[in-house]
C-alpha cells in the first residue's frame, strides 16, 4: 500500500506530465487535456484517489501542464 506522500507526489507531477506528453503524441494540447482527464477519471472510479486533497494537487498539476503545453504548442507555430 502507497503512503500518502508518495499519493500526493504522484498527483503533483503525474497529471501535468501526462498532458505534455499527450500533446507532443497527438500534437493537440484539447486532445491531451481530454485524455488526461479521462485517465485521472478512470482511477478515480477504481478507487485508487480518496481525498480531496488529492483531487485538489491533480488539479493543479493539470493546469500547469495544460498552461506548459499550450505555451509549447504556441511556441512550435511560431
Amino acid at each position: 500500500m502507497e503512503s500518502m506522500a508518495t499519493k500526493i507526489i504522484f498527483a503533483l507531477f503525474i497529471p501535468g506530465l501526462l498532458v505534455i506528453l499527450f500533446t507532443r503524441i497527438t500534437f493537440s494540447h484539447i486532445v491531451a487535456l481530454i485524455l488526461t482527464v479521462a485517465l485521472i477519471t478512470a482511477s478515480i472510479y477504481a478507487g485508487y484517489t480518496h481525498t480531496w486533497q488529492l483531487y485538489i494537487i491533480d488539479a493543479i498539476s493539470l493546469t500547469i501542464g495544460f498552461w506548459y503545453a499550450t505555451r509549447m504548442m504556441k511556441r512550435g507555430k511560431g
